[in-house]
């Protein structure tokens, strides 16, 4: 490979916190951050989980660390921010993964579920956002990536609170960009297809359901974790430096189907 390409994509020297990283699409966007160079930071629940990607990702040659939260509850992701930059140092790339998606039909979702989907998938972006995206504006240099979903534009699979919440996230992205992306911090959206994660196995278990949905895309074929690398160091490097504001959607051409 060229030098200057390596570069272009290149995340070294850069410290990244992941949340949603103790499996699926966020462990797979960290493994590829980490190994294009940054120092990664894992956050999710599972603290067993945590140690066990950490200590493998350090034996791929990652610089790897963890933080347990729970990012339903305010005071733990103000936690996780303040002890990413005292235990890691400054952060420079943002993802949010941590999700969560509660299935009821709309008439009986409840008020407890939607505030605890919209506490994770929303309240959990913006306020890490809040936390790190202006230090980031003050150094000139950020990326925020945060997950959206087919969902966010298009309802489908009992939507309820978990597609307000996606929609919603699209929308924090661009107001995130609109206050920082002029200093220097690109603000995206990854929109990922049906991909088989811990989060979509209920819907995997539904007989067709899967076939049907692979279906309707048009390379054929459901998103696999892999799927997610390219586009992860793509965004959180200086290979795509003018992109900000925008959601990319990877989804094998659902969302145009």
């Amino acid at each position: 490979m060229h030098p200057a390409v390596e570069k272009l994509f290149s995340c070294a020297g850069r410290t990244a916190l992941i949340t949603g990283s103790s499996s699926g699409i966020g462990l797979s966007m960290a493994e590829a951050i980490g190994r294009a160079g940054a120092q990664v930071i894992l956050v999710a629940r599972r603290e067993a989980q945590l140690r066990e990607n950490s200590e493998r990702l350090r034996e791929d040659g990652v610089e790897a660390g963890w933080i347990t939260a729970d990012l339903s509850d305010r005071d733990d992701v103000a936690r996780v921010a303040e002890q990413a930059v005292t235990r890691f140092g400054p952060v420079d790339i943002l993802v949010h993964a941590a999700g969560l998606n509660l299935r009821p039909p709309m008439d009986e979702l409840t008020t407890a579920d939607y505030d605890r989907t919209m506490a994770v998938n929303v309240d959990a972006a913006f306020l890490l956002g809040q936390a790190l995206g202006p230090s980031m504006a003050e150094r000139g240099w950020g990326r925020i990536i945060n997950i959206a979903s087919q969902q966010s534009v298009r309802a489908f699979g009992n939507s309820g609170a978990y597609g307000i919440s996606k929609a919603a996230v699209t929308g924090l992205t661009r107001s995130q960009s609109e206050a920082w992306s002029s200093r220097g911090v690109c603000c995206n959206a990854v929109g990922p297809g049906f991909v088989r994660t811990p989060l979509t196995e209920p819907t995997f278990a539904i007989p067709g359901r899967s076939e049907a949905l692979a279906a309707r895309t048009q390379m054929l074929r459901n998103g696999e974790l892999p799927d997610f690398a390219g586009v992860a160091v793509w965004l959180a490097s200086n290979a795509s430096a003018y992109v900000t504001g925008q959601t990319v959607f990877v989804d094998g051409g659902f969302s145009v189907a």
